[in-house]
């Protein structure tokens, strides 16, 4: 999908300020919302591609101040809501809880809650099947001339938009059993193929105005690839 999450190649927003000797973290709760999802990657609950359009979906305002962390709890609270986990009702009544100084928090009734998940419900968190790559062949071969493909999907997609209808040659094939997130994201299929690094020349995507003699290199999934004739 197209929204203010695909940032490359938009102008307007300064440059990157480097913050001398900068903290891992800058307040406590960005720390622990880390451990959580941490936590969650190892548990089956989504998957890289679930969280990553959780975070699509927040809108422009908080997406560009709530932070890196900020976004990883939003959806991280709305995926286990949504999945029965941990609802947003007792999300709720833990903070009032927490805000009367409560010595005996309560808890609401939890039959309901649909935990822990069946094994035939765990989702793989990574991006690649070790066991499968010998069922991928790929399309590619390092040389090839090859197009971006002109997509704009209403769901999750590792398509960023500056690179749409590019034209650009392919210099490594990652011949692995790659996950397309497109898919995976809305538990359409892993859909597993090749992931290949493509050069751009600097101005091919940017234009004349670009720098001289640079390249752009984009590692893209075979789907988003068309051979260019």
């Amino acid at each position: 999908m197209n929204g203010i999450h695909d940032m490359g190649g938009l102008h307007g927003f300064g440059a990157v300020e480097v913050e001398a000797d900068e903290p891992v973290f800058h307040a406590r709760w960005e720390g622990r919302v880390y451990a959580m999802t941490q936590q969650l990657d190892t548990r089956g609950v989504y998957s890289l591609d679930e969280h990553r359009h959780e975070i699509e979906l927040m809108g422009t305002p908080s997406y560009l101040l709530d932070g890196y962390y900020g976004r990883w709890l939003f959806a991280m609270e709305r995926i286990l809501d949504r999945k029965g986990i941990l609802t947003r009702a007792e999300v709720d009544l833990r903070l009032s809880e927490i805000g009367a100084d409560a010595l005996a928090p309560t808890r609401p009734d939890r039959e309901a809650r649909h935990w822990p998940l069946a094994p035939e419900e765990l989702t793989p968190w990574g991006a690649w099947r070790r066991d499968r790559d010998a069922d991928i062949v790929p399309k590619f071969a390092v040389g090839d001339r090859v197009r971006v493909r002109n997509l704009h999907p209403e769901g999750h997609t590792r398509l960023t938009a500056y690179i749409r209808g590019k034209v650009g040659t392919v210099s490594i094939v990652n011949a692995q059993a790659w996950v397309l997130p497109d898919t995976r994201a809305h538990n359409r299929g892993e859909n597993l193929q090749p992931v290949y690094n493509v050069d751009f020349p600097a101005d091919e995507v940017w234009g004349p105005q670009a720098e001289p003699n640079v390249t752009v290199k984009v590692d893209l999934m075979e789907d988003y690839l068309e051979r260019e004739v």
